[in-house]
């Protein structure tokens, strides 16, 4: 059996960055919590890691076996990945609540996909699926 050692001072630590999502996630066990303030803070949480939110990437850049591997991960895998990416998925009480998306955001990362291009289709693609909805006749975007 092989022992794989990282450098924790070197990782970047997510949880530093996702205090106030830890934080919700902790409320929403004794109280309802809108799932778009989760989904505001996490994102919030991506992009100041990483610059970019999981709403910039489209599913369709990743291989299919990409998300077939993403499927698969569980909670000590991604930490060994996510570790040999430079990051550090562990907060105080353990593994982060949204592990998995970061996973997702270190995935992009390694793969390139984070880029003003791929930003600017996935915003406009998501752009066209709102205006293609009943009812809606313009999309406010806030940058």
């Amino acid at each position: 059996m092989s022992t794989i050692a990282f450098n924790q001072f070197a990782l970047t630590r997510i949880a530093d960055f996702a205090r106030s999502l830890s934080r919700l996630h902790l409320i929403a066990r004794r109280q309802p919590v809108d799932d778009d303030q989760i989904d505001r803070e996490f994102n919030a949480v991506c992009q100041s890691v990483w610059g970019y939110t999981i709403d910039d990437i489209s599913d369709d850049l990743f291989s299919t076996d990409d998300h077939a591997w993403l499927d698969s991960l569980d909670e000590a895998h991604a930490r060994i990945f996510a570790a040999e990416q430079g990051y550090d998925l562990v907060d105080d009480n353990g593994m982060l609540t949204d592990w998995w998306g970061y996973c997702w955001m270190i995935l992009a990362e390694k793969r390139g996909l984070l880029t003003p291009e791929n930003r600017a289709a996935a915003r406009a693609a998501i752009e066209e699926e709102y205006l293609a909805a009943p009812n809606v006749i313009g999309v406010i975007v806030g940058r």
